[in-house]
């Protein structure tokens, strides 16, 4: 199964009412996928995998966001966290940068979601490659994640 059939599969069981759309246009960057879908960068989700203590996390953002690590850290729980390298996340899931999805997992990683992403109705995710994309609403992508609303972004890090 391809990443796209794998994302529409996981939408499909998960009850997700709607299709995924592709462009001619790449969705790689964030400014990329703001153009090709015709939003602002806040409302591209950036799916970021983070290893936790080791473990894969789904790490989703705002596209006008810069994610903290320490804010990551704090939220999980975690002791150990950096970005997972593009070449684990090919290897391990399937999914090259620019078109990692939010689900479409053969276990759902744990997730934490940027508080910022319910500024908007709906966010658009990258659905398996950075052609492919889908509509969700901040607490649709809550539910299909299981993942937890969480200050993410560089300025919510604690202050030293």
């Amino acid at each position: 199964m391809n990443p796209v059939e794998r994302v529409q599969k996981a939408l499909t069981a998960l009850g997700y009412g709607q299709g995924i759309t592709y462009s001619e246009l790449t969705i790689f960057t964030v400014s990329d996928a703001a153009k090709a879908v015709g939003v602002t960068e806040g409302e591209i989700l950036k799916s970021l995998i983070f290893l936790i203590d080791g473990s894969p996390w789904l790490v989703l953002m705002s596209g006008s966001n810069k994610v903290h690590s320490g804010a990551v850290k704090r939220a999980s729980g975690g002791k150990k966290v950096s970005m997972a390298p593009s070449d684990y996340v090919l290897e391990h899931f399937g999914y090259a940068v620019g078109g990692v999805p939010p689900v479409g997992y053969d276990e759902q990683l744990p997730a934490l979601l940027d508080e910022d992403l319910w500024n908007y109705p709906a966010v658009w995710a990258a659905a398996g490659t950075d052609h492919h994309f889908f509509p969700i609403s901040p607490d649709d992508l809550a539910r299909y994640t299981g993942g937890r609303r969480a200050a993410l972004k560089k300025s919510d890090a604690p202050q030293k």
